[in-house]
């Protein structure tokens, strides 16, 4: 594949997008469409738009660019059905969207469109920062946490939850403060799990509630850090899943199974597999 920019011409663009717009049209139209996609609202896509963004994360992670392509078709579909509904209803359509975002780009980017000063990312990212917090005021969201969705998965809210708290000064001033504060979050789980000792019922409630509060201080350890959480759990994720399949390949070459074997057995090639590039 050429490393040159694709060039398109506008026609082309629009009709790409007039075709993929009519196919929706067709497929929803109320005595010839598609039974299944007639009966979709935003309620019912919506886990679907979700699971497309993850599967072009996992395609990007991949670095198959055909793969990115059709997943990113997948997501378009996505935008181009919800636009559709919206439509059918009388809210906005896909021009609207597109519309929508284009004002949002320019509005946000006036180092480019209006030549105001910001000669490096950190500058520009200050700057998108106050321009999303006007606009959030402008939509009546005046607290310092409105606009975070509560249906982010829970490592990228607590990120923005941190993030937007350190932009007004809640913030621990260095690292060190934060292993502190994670260093006692531990011992007070331990402490919970201590009062079950002498063989009560776990408190689960309670545990949750103190793991949840080491993972939240987990999370802003590798924000101090400017770590991506999720990439590295991701990371990791992927490291945990080589190995295993590494145990399970070997014990399969000794032609047993997995349930067959000691945990000293699978420890073994555990860490062998650690050795391995």
């Amino acid at each position: 594949m050429s490393s040159q920019p694709i060039s398109r011409q506008k026609s082309e663009i629009a009709e790409a997008l007039l075709t993929l717009t009519n196919i929706m049209k067709m497929l929803r139209h109320p005595e010839t469409g598609c039974p299944w996609d007639l009966e979709q609202t935003h309620q019912t896509i919506a886990p679907y738009t979700i699971e497309e963004a993850y599967e072009v994360a996992e395609a990007v992670a991949n670095g198959n660019p055909d793969d990115i392509r059709d997943e990113l078709g997948d997501l378009l579909l996505q935008i181009v059905f919800q636009s559709q509904i919206a439509s059918e209803h009388k809210h906005f359509d896909i021009v609207d969207v597109a519309n929508s975002i284009s004002q949002k780009m320019i509005a946000r980017h006036p180092h480019i469109f209006d030549k105001n000063q910001a000669n490096n990312p950190a500058a520009v990212r200050d700057q998108w920062e106050d321009i999303k917090s006007r606009e959030r005021a402008q939509k009546g969201e005046t607290r310092q946490l409105d606009g975070i969705a509560t249906t982010l998965p829970a490592v990228l809210q607590a990120v923005k939850l941190q993030s937007r708290a350190a932009r007004v000064g809640f913030d621990w001033p260095n690292v060190q403060q934060v292993l502190d504060k994670l260093h006692e979050e531990t011992q007070e789980f331990e402490a919970e799990l201590k009062t079950h000792a002498n063989g009560a019922a776990p408190n689960h409630a309670a545990l949750e509630d103190e793991l949840g509060d080491i993972m939240f201080v987990v999370i802003n350890l590798a924000r101090k850090l400017d770590i991506n959480p999720e990439q590295a759990l991701a990371k990791t994720n992927r490291k945990f899943r080589k190995r295993f399949n590494h145990i399970e390949d070997q014990i399969g070459k000794q032609n047993k199974s997995l349930t067959d074997c000691s945990l000293d057995e699978m420890e073994y090639w555990w860490q062998h597999a650690k050795t391995l590039p």
